[in-house]
């Protein structure tokens, strides 16, 4: 129950905005976690290419486009609404 006057409204109104975000907040901190991912593995398999062993590679690589994969279907459902 939000209360319609009083000094506790803007408390009640604030907490209700943090823990009931809209649904395009979470869709925007999904995609931002993806890019971070995206980003982080890229960094690694340019960086680190000549001291990792083949099969740490290929799981990078996995993971890499995933990550792609995952960030593209959520672009997709963004843009078809």
């Amino acid at each position: 129950m939000i209360p319609k006057e009083g000094p506790m409204l803007g408390f009640a109104s604030g907490t209700l905005a943090v823990f009931n975000p809209l649904k395009s907040v979470i869709v925007d901190m999904v995609m931002v976690q993806l890019l971070a991912i995206i980003v982080t593995l890229g960094l690694i398999l340019v960086t680190g290419g000549d001291n990792l062993s083949s099969d740490t590679m290929a799981y990078l690589v996995a993971g890499l486009f995933g990550a792609f994969f995952m960030l593209g279907g959520i672009y997709s459902r963004i843009s078809s609404v």
